[in-house]
């Protein structure tokens, strides 16, 4: 299975054959692990690495539900899906995104942030949609009251714990594509920056049991990032486009507000009046003023970080319109006035040009200015 085209071939294990062959090597070793379902000494370790752990058996109205909890073994699923993340992101690279950036003949610099686009729009849809998806069924939506009640939430149904498994696989495969994908080193400090802020908020949530507000708080900003490299992509593909940044950056402001509204909410007050108040790290309680007031600050730094970003951007820009709209008119103002040439041998008639005894010579194509 070959992911990428060779036109030469590497040394073994230099940096270059490792990094056009690095989606082939992760395939083989997710290959070995399958293979260790097929023989009974193995498949109890090989079942460490694909399914969730810690789960327990508890009987409901509906029959037998099987909930979960966090643990160490936790790491293992975690890394078993970091290397199928990986092979998903070289199928997408290949199959969809190189062959797209062949057809736009971008730049260096402008095919870079084309791949994070093309690369992190796919993710943020999918796991908007998937998280979506989890409070409609989970009835988080219709029930506010329900994020911070029954603190700790300690239990988790198949598909939340899942679902942070693969958020916190995913946000750490990014770490080596930096190294796969060749970013330029000024582009490094930036995607780290937001990588970081990721894992941060999603370990925070998985780890404290806030994965209710957690959720909600992921959806909101998956949507929000899906507005902005879906207007990134179509403004590489025709720089024309500057409509959707300008919806993107009114729905940037509103999910600031509804993230910041929403924390200070649940976690300021919702937890603060909770009656299971105390620090248990059995019972994974955790609710206790100097975490909350810590779970507080990374979010609303984090948010006012964003802002203050999000506002020198929009102050740059507008400053550059202001200093470059006037001497666009000036340009065009001194332009000079192109003039059409009347045929000497004749006249116009009806927009046709007439020869002097009346005849319509062939017609001409007037070129436009």
């Amino acid at each position: 299975m070959a992911f990428r085209r060779r036109s030469k071939s590497y040394p073994f294990f230099s940096h270059e054959f490792l990094i056009q062959n690095h989606a082939d090597i992760v395939f083989c070793l997710v290959v070995i692990i399958f293979i260790g379902l097929m023989f009974e000494a193995t498949a109890k370790t090989a079942f460490l690495f694909i399914l969730p752990q810690y789960n327990t058996t508890t009987f409901s109205p509906d029959g037998e539900l099987s909930l979960y909890r966090y643990g160490w073994r936790d790491c293992v699923t975690i890394f078993f899906y970091f290397l199928i993340v990986i092979i998903l992101h070289a199928v997408v690279q290949e199959y969809i995104l190189d062959k797209v950036s062949r057809r736009l003949h971008l730049s260096k610099s402008k095919n870079t942030k084309f791949n994070e686009s093309g690369q992190l729009c796919v993710f943020h849809t999918v796991s908007a949609a998937w998280s979506l998806y989890l409070l409609v069924t989970e009835g988080y939506v219709l029930n506010l009251r329900s994020l911070w009640e029954d603190y700790p939430h300690v239990h988790l149904r198949f598909q939340v714990k899942f679902f942070y498994l693969f958020q916190l696989a995913y946000w750490f495969h990014t770490l080596p594509e930096l190294y796969f994908q060749k970013v330029r080193k000024e582009e490094i400090p930036r995607q780290l920056t937001y990588i970081s802020l990721y894992l941060l908020h999603v370990t925070v949530a998985y780890l404290l049991n806030l994965t209710r507000v957690g959720l909600v708080l992921l959806f909101l900003q998956y949507l929000s990032e899906v507005g902005f490299h879906i207007s990134r992509l179509f403004y590489f593909i025709d720089e024309s486009h500057h409509k959707l940044f300008d919806m993107w950056a009114l729905s940037f402001v509103f999910t600031r507000m509804v993230i910041l509204t929403l924390t200070v909410l649940v976690v300021g007050f919702g937890l603060a009046k909770v009656d299971n108040q105390g620090l248990d790290w059995e019972a994974g309680n955790f609710n206790i003023s100097p975490i909350r007031l810590a779970v507080l600050l990374i979010v609303c730094l984090t948010q006012a970080w964003m802002l203050w970003r999000f506002i020198r951007f929009q102050l740059r820009r507008w400053r550059e319109y202001r200093r470059e709209h006037p001497a666009r008119k000036k340009a065009a103002a001194k332009l000079p006035l192109r003039t059409l040439k009347r045929d000497a041998g004749g006249h116009h008639e009806n927009g046709v040009i007439k020869a002097e005894n009346g005849t319509s010579p062939r017609t001409k194509k007037i070129k436009m200015p």
